[in-house]
């Protein structure tokens, strides 16, 4: 997501991404990527800080990612993630709305 626009969640979106947080490990996987000073976090940085196979963390990051939290890019064979903030800003915005 761009910087430079505002983003507006559907309620469907805004249901992902409760959905998606409501699962423990995956709101520790967020944070996890959101403490990264780097543009990306490699997958193999979160694998080594997590108890949990490879595929576990696949479907936990496909899960963040589909709800628009999270995107990734492959480098060569292996995948980095960053924190779409824009996204969770308006989740956080819209929450406070409640």
């Amino acid at each position: 997501m761009s910087s430079s626009k505002t983003v507006r969640l559907t309620d469907k979106q805004f249901a992902q991404i409760s959905k998606a947080l409501a699962e423990p490990r995956r709101y520790e996987i967020l944070k996890e990527i959101g403490k990264c000073k780097e543009d990306h976090l490699p997958c193999s940085v979160l694998k080594e800080c997590n108890d949990i196979s490879a595929a576990t963390l696949s479907h936990h990051l496909k899960e963040l990612e589909t709800a628009g939290l999270i995107t990734s890019v492959k480098d060569g064979k292996f995948m980095k993630v960053t924190v779409e903030r824009e996204v969770l800003h308006a989740y956080l915005e819209q929450l406070s709305k409640i």
